[in-house]
């Protein structure tokens, strides 16, 4: 993979073998090859806690050079397009750029290069407006696959800011590769009919006693701005209809999950004093992103033939 922006070219094939990857790293392992002299940068566009930090924990732990970047400080501030932002850092000799940005699909243009551009940086995708989310959609599968041990016949309902969601979209396309059943709930007004192709609308009463995994999603105010439904919003509402609640969470099977990619909307999505309740995967998703991302990492970086002799350190 000379770049990993989707989970659209993923088999199940591949999913497992980046699950077993992340599995290696968690239980210690290094990698094969010395990466000192792999050079990445991080360039978040838009906020984010978990996602960005994570990346940067899992560069380190494989031994990469990690540059700093902040977008308000750099001349994208004085128009510079992110392509020609690109083009400095491979000039620079960077080798990978972790891209977060609010446009959807940003990376096709900067991978589907006319003959006369040079740009040969690997890019992977925090995140890109409201398409993809690669990278937490395959820590969720990690965190999945680690309580089940597959994903065939699995019942997986996805609640809440559907349209607004690239984890949502993520999730629902790869979960349905891999054979799970996935449901959708929460607002209709945030439900689109071409979901339909992946899986099936109820109401969350309907479901919560029979999934096996519950997969909250975050209210995105920040993308319902002129929305008549977002003046009308009310967090109590929101929560008694579409949240997990402490009555829905008792209703869940004895061995089902409650998952959510963050940051939480307490008391909204989720019942505050359940977000670390033992069937809640909340923190476990967190760590586990760690790993996996160390995974998709080392696969662009293996794909690139970056690196090193041989660590004679590994376990």
């Amino acid at each position: 993979m000379q770049h990993f922006v989707s989970v659209d070219e993923l088999d199940e094939d591949k999913v497992l073998a980046l699950i077993k990857r992340a599995q290696y790293f968690k239980q210690g392992g290094k990698p094969e090859k010395d990466l000192s002299e792999v050079y990445c940068v991080n360039m978040f566009f838009e906020d984010s806690t978990r996602t960005h930090t994570s990346f940067e924990m899992a560069e380190r732990k494989l031994g990469l050079n990690v540059l700093s970047f902040d977008p308000k400080q750099s001349s994208v501030n004085k128009g510079e397009t992110l392509y020609d932002t690109l083009l400095t850092m491979d000039a620079l000799g960077v080798d990978l750029a972790v891209i977060r940005h609010s446009e959807n699909q940003y990376y096709q243009k900067l991978i589907d290069l006319a003959p006369t551009q040079t740009l040969s940086i690997g890019i992977v995708n925090g995140g890109d407006g409201s398409g993809q989310h690669p990278s937490q959609c395959l820590l969720d599968m990690l965190t999945i696959y680690e309580q089940f041990g597959k994903f065939k016949g699995l019942k997986v309902a996805i609640v809440g800011d559907i349209t607004n969601s690239r984890v949502a979209k993520s999730n629902m396309e790869l979960l349905n590769k891999l054979g799970a059943k996935v449901f959708f709930s929460g607002p209709k007004y945030w439900y689109d009919p071409s979901f339909e192709q992946y899986g099936t609308y109820k109401t969350l009463d309907e479901l919560v006693a029979e999934v096996d995994v519950l997969m909250l999603l975050r209210v995105q105010h920040e993308r319902h701005a002129g929305d008549q439904n977002e003046a009308n919003f009310s967090k109590e509402r929101y929560h008694q209809e579409f949240g997990l609640t402490k009555e829905r969470y008792e209703r869940l099977k004895s061995d089902a999950i409650v998952m959510h990619p963050g940051p939480i909307n307490r008391d909204v999505e989720f019942a505050s004093e359940l977000v670390e309740a033992p069937k809640s995967r909340f923190k476990a998703q967190m760590q586990n992103g760690v790993f996996m991302r160390m995974a998709m990492l080392e696969a662009v970086i293996n794909e690139r033939n970056l690196g090193g002799k041989i660590n004679e350190d590994i376990n």
